[in-house]
């Protein structure tokens, strides 16, 4: 099975990017917390495409953040999904291309 990382960069990639993972999650039955609350197994069928599984059963996104200010992750965070994101998903401040390369290259590799 094939599994995506989905990367969103700046303000716009931000935006668009929340509101990606809220469609993707109501197509599969994930409700903001990470839990699956469908009703159909089709829903359950490929979500590793797109989600880890983490304890407890909660399906957490497979995504990288990236913005060199605070603000947006903050909006992403305090939106209807927010909460579904692992903290080290976030990636933002005076970081240079190297440093999110190298970050990049420690998480998934």
């Amino acid at each position: 099975m094939r599994e995506i990382v989905h990367m969103q960069a700046g303000q716009c990639g931000n935006q668009i990017g929340g509101k990606f993972w809220e469609v993707i999650s109501d197509e599969h039955g994930i409700d903001p917390s990470g839990t699956y609350c469908g009703d159909s197994d089709l829903q359950l069928e490929r979500i590793n495409v797109y989600y880890n599984e983490a304890l407890g059963g909660k399906y957490v996104p497979r995504a990288v953040l990236i913005d060199l200010e605070p603000g947006t992750m903050d909006s992403v965070r305090s939106g209807p999904f927010g909460q579904i994101f692992r903290p080290d998903s976030f990636v933002f401040g005076q970081s240079g291309p190297a440093e999110i390369l190298h970050w990049r290259q420690m998480r998934f590799i």
